[in-house]
């Protein structure tokens, strides 16, 4: 057993009963917001294509593709890092521009072969990992983070939550009611909340509010529209027992370049979670077993969940925050949590009853989440100290934010009779790297502000509370 003042990292002293509990502890935190993805992504589809998902990226698959997805981690990174791997919103941006693509081979295209070219796209997302761990490997970690400074990154998160905000309104009309009651509880979970309930505000969000509109469909009440604000048709026909709807991802350039740059974001907000774990735990993972390893266990991970039709993974903020109010940093408690999410796919009961959510929780939820994930950026730049009276900063930070919310239907060309899409977020990458890359005065370093550097994960959770 080793154990210090700063906690327990060995969890076996505890005993089996305990860690069982602290594992589904660690479930709980992730669960609100990783299937809040799947849900959000079913409904741009739908909107889109007029049609629900029925196989691919749903409930099921994404717990799946994160139980086994931690676990893929946990291997890669030699069992050390207690890190779980949920679903990334990062991503959010890209399933909503395939899902609306109208043209070529996508504008008769059925739902669930779009989400499965947009999956085809998460696997090359997750390849790209495994590219930078090797770069990590071979020249170090402050030599690549040059080409990906805070001035780069923090106005690409910034674009990937505002180009989303439109579908908040959307789905918050559905009923304003509800969808105020959504965030009204987030927020007060979130400033006020204590212990675990601090943890899970999205969480506390969808299920008090989803408790709200048992009580009006109770009292007969509907959405302005006159549609019943439940359905509950959908739970008596699901089996108790059956395996997840996985479906195989497909390739296609276009959705290819629609997902893969987003790796850009989510590679530098797994550098900072990375960050903020080893902060937590008073370990430094990013030298063992290095950035490289973690990295390539998170490329994995999205990689695998890509193929099978599940979203991109990420290292949770959620979970971060469960090992600073437990104290118990063993990663074997965390993957005690994977193989429960993982247990919880094969439950297509419980998959139908959160399919029932009605539009306007996701809506008042997704105030609250495309908010954070662009005000998450704003605190990357401010929190590594970006200094915007520079001139190269000013320009790069401008030119991403016009291409990135700009480009609003991509940037459509032909190569060799194959049309090909790059999305306003892909041009806004690619303009801001270049940029960053040319203009000269580029002076970041990684690790010289370890506060700063921890800031690149999206997180709900209030971490002012030490």
């Amino acid at each position: 057993m080793k154990e210090t003042k700063e906690g327990i990292y060995d969890a076996r002293q505890l005993g089996k009963a305990k860690m069982l509990i602290l594992g589904i502890q660690h479930m709980f935190a992730m669960f609100g917001a990783t299937i809040l993805v799947p849900i959000l992504v079913g409904g741009y589809f739908k909107e889109a294509c007029g049609e629900p998902l029925t196989q691919g990226l749903t409930v099921a698959v994404t717990l799946f593709c994160a139980g086994v997805g931690t676990l893929i981690f946990h291997v890669c990174s030699k069992f050390k890092v207690p890190a779980f791997l949920g679903s990334s919103f990062a991503f959010l941006g890209g399933f909503y521009t395939v899902a609306n693509l109208k043209h070529g081979m996508y504008a008769t295209m059925s739902a669930n072969d779009k989400v499965a070219y947009a999956c085809g796209g998460i696997v090359v997302a997750g390849l790209l990992y495994l590219v930078v761990a090797l770069i990590f490997k071979l020249v170090g970690v402050n030599r690549v983070m040059r080409f990906l400074p805070p001035v780069v990154t923090g106005p690409i998160i910034i674009c990937i939550g505002l180009s989303l905000a439109p579908s908040a309104i959307q789905n918050a009309s559905t009923n304003w009611l509800i969808a105020f009651v959504a965030l009204a509880v987030i927020i007060i979970f979130n400033i006020w909340g204590k212990g675990m309930f601090k943890i899970i505000p999205i969480l506390m969000g969808v299920v008090i509010a989803y408790a709200f509109a048992l009580i009006l469909t109770a009292c007969g009440i509907t959405n302005p529209n006159g549609k019943a604000i439940l359905d509950f048709t959908s739970i008596s026909g699901a089996k108790w027992v059956g395996l997840p709807p996985f479906q195989m991802c497909k390739f296609d350039i276009t959705s290819i370049l629609v997902m893969a740059p987003i790796a850009i974001a989510t590679m530098m907000e797994h550098v900072g979670d990375m960050s903020a774990i080893s902060a937590t735990v008073g370990k430094n993972y990013i030298e063992d077993p290095g950035l490289h390893r973690t990295l390539l266990g998170d490329g994995l991970a999205t990689a695998f969940a890509g193929f099978i039709g599940g979203p991109a993974n990420t290292t949770y903020g959620e979970n971060t925050g469960v090992l600073e109010l437990s104290r118990v940093y063993d990663p074997r408690v965390i993957r005690i949590a994977a193989v429960f999410a993982a247990l919880l796919s094969f439950v297509p009961k419980f998959s139908a009853v959160i399919s029932t959510m009605p539009a306007s929780i996701i809506g008042g939820v997704s105030f609250m989440l495309y908010g954070m994930i662009s005000a998450i950026g704003v605190r990357n730049v401010v929190e590594n100290r970006v200094d915007l009276t520079k001139s190269r900063n000013l320009i790069i930070a401008g030119v991403i934010f016009v291409c990135g919310l700009g480009f609003s239907n991509g940037l459509t060309f032909k190569i060799g009779g194959a049309t090909i899409t790059l999305t306003a977020l892909a041009v806004a990458a690619v303009a801001g790297i270049l940029l960053n890359a040319i203009l000269p005065g580029n002076d970041y370093t990684f690790g010289k502000n370890p506060d700063g550097d921890q800031s690149r994960g999206v997180y709900v959770m209030n971490h002012d509370d030490k």
